[in-house]
């Protein structure tokens, strides 16, 4: 397969609930249209930023399919001429969760999964290489992004290991990588297979990641500012630096500001301010301090993107 399809801005969608806890789908909705009148290039429904961790199958598909049918429904092209594309999250610390997942994504309609390495449960890398293969094999023309994401899973995937996994598998086309390591990065952009890409896991990295080598990035910070974020990221492909970094200076400390608290407390914060969504979460998370809200705020007047 390789060839990878993304490329650009991919927004991690966060998910709106209703004050019960239900999914609100004309939150989302709304949500879904501002990605795509921001010019972004793909959407990931249901990763770490989308709370997929407390939400469940039901809820998983039922989001993922109205994300598909928004982006198809609306017709949206990006900027280089091609269908928006929707990428579901599939990832799981048990395989044969993350399997049944992924297969229903396809199934589904998605145009790929990015799935997290497992968490808690720490595997080796031939665990690694188990876990990947059972979930490639099931699904084996189905374009399949790794997601090394340490902060959140308790262990790192070595560019070593990474690089060996998308050997093994020709349907997983990209990395998220999310290590907040630029060596570990170019390590991996270096030495990738023909048609195995780099995306950036962290907003504020994402222009070192480019020049470096990376196709784009899977960002928090376009969920508010999509028009701004993939401006950005069109830049510094274009190898436009100049433009590219005084946007990232421009955005440089809401970028930071997003973490916080955990991620997605402060994005749903910013999108609540932006009457986008409602700051409603899926316990334990919970909404953010008044005075880190008020650091948002100031922070969104000075970038300009108060709605």
């Amino acid at each position: 397969m390789r060839n990878c399809p993304f490329y650009g801005t991919g927004t991690a969608l966060v998910t709106p609930f209703t004050k019960s806890g239900e999914i609100d789908f004309p939150a989302l909705g709304k949500l879904i249209d501002f990605q795509l009148e921001g010019g972004v290039e793909f959407l990931v429904a249901c990763g770490s930023t989308g709370e997929s961790a407390t939400m469940t199958e039901e809820e998983d598909r039922s989001v993922i399919s109205f994300a598909i049918e928004r982006v198809r429904h609306s017709g949206k092209m990006t900027a280089q001429g091609k269908a928006v594309k929707v990428v579901a999250g599939t990832g799981s610390n048990n395989t044969r969760e993350a399997v049944r997942y992924t297969k229903f994504a396809q199934e589904l309609g998605a145009d790929g999964a990015l799935v997290v390495t497992p968490y808690y449960n720490k595997p080796t890398a031939a665990g690694l290489m188990a876990h990947y293969g059972a979930i490639c094999e099931a699904a084996p023309d189905f374009p399949v992004i790794l997601y090394n994401v340490p902060g959140r899973t308790g262990s790192n995937v070595p560019a070593e290991t990474q690089l060996a996994i998308a050997e093994a598998f020709p349907n997983i086309v990209a990395t998220k990588e999310a290590s907040g390591n630029l060596d570990q990065m170019m390590e991996i952009i270096a030495n990738a297979p023909e048609g195995f890409v780099l995306l950036s896991g962290d907003d504020s990295l994402t222009l070192p990641a480019v020049a470096a080598g990376a196709q784009g990035v899977i960002s928090v910070f376009s969920n508010y500012a999509p028009r701004g974020f993939s401006d950005l990221v069109r830049a510094a492909l274009a190898g436009d630096f100049v433009t590219a970094r005084a946007l990232q200076y421009k955005y440089l400390e809401l970028m930071k500001l997003n973490f916080v608290e955990s991620n997605p407390m402060p994005v749903k914060a910013v999108l609540t301010m932006m009457g986008i969504i409602e700051e409603n979460l899926h316990l334990p998370l919970v909404p953010m301090k008044p005075e880190n809200k008020e650091k948002l705020r100031v922070a969104l007047n000075k970038a300009e993107l108060m709605r």
